[in-house]
């Protein structure tokens, strides 16, 4: 395996932050700057995550001295104490350091630290089991299995037995859940009915899976093809798979299975987690922790409201300048509009594969696009996959997967191909914005390439106020600077902030006004015209993944409110290209302190002449 300067400078890094650690705890315990003390917790965080070094690529080469591929994390109750024990000391320590000492960028990260921290202990002492750790869209039962077969590397043999070892502890990982599950049960929290169903059946699934089906089997196999081994050799591997697979990783899960089963009649009878032990308190602390605002339920929910019936006017204006008679509410015109054959692929064999390839020809299109309106463009590529089959019916319609620290990995934009439905042709570009170009991949593959940045500031923090705002700003900035390449497009992109704004509206009335998840789904369906299927998962992600829907709209009309600030104060001065940089060289921040930085910058530009 080919051994590069990232590779290195990584080992370096870990060893001096390793040096650090002792030194700091051998003579005052006292850090010798911010920086350096928020770099060294985070390569010690890194170093107790097998999985993230993995993910981050840099370590593999050295796998032989931090035997990482081979591990997996196990969430035990008394690493939870440990880690909010941890964090009370990382507070008094973040609080102790002198402003007047620190430069510009230091107090902007301090600032980032010490809400970070704040947020994990409020969480930690009031709401610590308000959570679902096994539901349709997340859990070990579906999160191991995908990291094996699409993060897990197998480039050698090696690594093809490392991917044996750390299957053989998805029991043990499993059997902490299951104490976490009966900790909650104890506060009678249990997931809504529906959650059950869904869990029931996924674990259910991969139990009857014979082994020619099994995704863990099927990628391990393909992926040995790739290396060359003999063909005993690769038997002796894939029998030895299935054996752990039997004895080691089905018990696991039917440990899980039957906690789900005993407890059917013990499901939440509610949607909302309004209906948890101080539920209303929980779900205003995730508003803030994932909108980094002080807006309340209420406040969003009308915001919600105005920005549905905003973009449902141009919608409708659009529908008129294409010829269309508007005899309906707008969701049941882009529902038809949805099932116009005129915009549906065909249910050919072969759909997905064409699919992947025209949606890889959008990203071409838009990196082209996009040039004149960035300084900087991320030296990782990027590229679209189908979401795997095992979890397409229950995943969202795409997502991003950020390429390696070392560049060995490309960012990937996973394309969920489930329903045909699914992709209308008019919004697969918006998608392609969102998801690649200019959206995330921009954003997160250039943070992790800023070398400008600290560590701790490329990879410590993360919000979806900023990064789903920025992505969804992504779309709109998209139809402004004319990548879309018809009003059918500017549809697909208005579709998706309809979508967006909605779930401002349907979230807070789950967690907030106590809807039902059937009234929450009817609101969807009437006011965006996705598909029924479309639909439903998305209610049901929102209901166990409460407040984090809210931060898309959030994050965008905070990057917007701040673009026409600019431009307003800025007249002929203002550069989008300068703005956007702005945005985008400081890394992931919360919007109070994106809004510090916007208004720095206006008033630097504003003093030259």
């Amino acid at each position: 395996m080919k051994i590069t300067l990232k590779s290195i400078y990584a080992l370096v890094l870990i060893i001096l932050a390793t040096l650090s650690l002792y030194l700091m705890n051998l003579f005052s315990k006292k850090p010798i700057s911010l920086d350096h003390y928020l770099g060294m917790e985070l390569v010690l965080n890194i170093l107790d995550s097998p999985e993230y070094m993995t993910y981050l690529g840099i370590f593999d080469n050295f796998a032989g001295i931090f035997g990482h591929n081979r591990k997996l994390s196990i969430s035990s109750l008394e690493d939870a104490e440990k880690n909010y024990k941890e964090n009370l000391e990382r507070l008094e320590v973040l609080r102790g350091f002198e402003q007047s000492k620190l430069d510009e960028n230091q107090k902007i990260t301090l600032k980032i630290a010490i809400f970070d921290t704040e947020m994990d202990i409020e969480r930690h002492e009031k709401f610590r089991y308000h959570t679902y750790p096994f539901n349709q869209i997340s859990g070990n039962h579906l999160n191991l299995v995908e990291f094996m077969t699409d993060t897990h590397p197998v480039r050698n043999e090696r690594e093809a037995s490392d991917y044996i070892e750390r299957v053989k502890m998805f029991d043990d990982a499993l059997n902490a859940n299951l104490i976490w599950l009966e900790e909650q049960k104890k506060l009678g929290i249990f997931a809504p009915k529906y959650v059950f169903d869904h869990v029931i059946r996924q674990l259910g699934e991969f139990l009857s899976y014979e082994d020619s089906e099994n995704p863990l089997i099927q990628i391990f196999k393909v992926k040995l093809e790739d290396i060359n081994l003999s063909e005993k050799r690769s038997n002796e591997l894939l029998n030895e798979l299935n054996e752990t697979i039997d004895y080691t990783v089905k018990p696991g899960f039917e440990s899980i299975l039957n906690f789900m089963t005993e407890n059917y009649e013990n499901a939440n009878k509610h949607h909302g987690v309004w209906s948890l032990p101080e539920g209303e308190d929980f779900y205003a602390l995730r508003l803030k922790a994932y909108t980094t605002t002080d807006y309340s339920a209420e406040e969003i929910h009308q915001i919600g409201l105005q920005e549905v019936e905003r973009i449902g006017a141009r919608m409708k204006d659009i529908f008129i300048e294409l010829g269309y008679e508007v005899n309906k509410p707008i969701g049941e015109m882009m529902n038809d509009l949805n099932e116009d054959p005129q915009f549906l692929y065909e249910d050919t064999p072969d759909r997905k594969k064409i699919v992947i390839r025209d949606y890889n020809q959008m990203v071409k299109e838009a990196e082209e696009d996009a040039k004149p309106y960035f300084e900087k463009f991320p030296k990782s590529p990027v590229e679209v996959r189908a979401v795997p089959e095992y979890s397409e019916k229950t995943a969202a319609g795409g997502y991003y997967q950020s390429p390696s620290l070392d560049g060995s990995r490309p960012g990937v934009f996973y394309a969920n191909l489930y329903d045909i439905k699914q992709t209308p042709k008019f919004g697969m570009r918006t998608l392609t914005f969102h998801e690649a170009v200019p959206g995330h991949h921009f954003q997160i593959a250039l943070n992790l390439e800023n070398e400008d940045l600290t560590l701790y500031r490329r990879l410590g923090y993360r919000t979806s106020a900023y990064t789903e705002g920025w992505a969804l700003y992504s779309e709109q900035l998209a139809v402004e600077v004319g990548m879309t390449k018809d009003l059918y497009d500017e549809l697909g992109v208005l579709q998706s902030e309809m979508f967006r704004a909605n779930r401002l509206v349907v979230d807070t009335g789950i967690h907030h006004k106590k809807w039902t998840r059937e009234k929450a789904m009817d609101y969807m369906k009437k006011t965006t015209g996705m598909s029924d299927t479309e639909v439903r998962v998305e209610i049901e992600r929102y209901i166990v993944w409460p407040a984090q829907a809210t931060s898309y709209k959030m994050g965008m009309l905070k990057i917007l409110e701040l673009r026409d600030k600019a431009k307003s104060q800025l007249g002929n001065k203002f550069d989008l290209k300068k703005f956007h940089s702005i945005l985008l060289n400081q890394g992931i921040v919360p919007l109070f302190i994106l809004e510090d930085l916007i208004n720095e910058w206006i008033d630097e530009e504003a003093k030259l002449t």
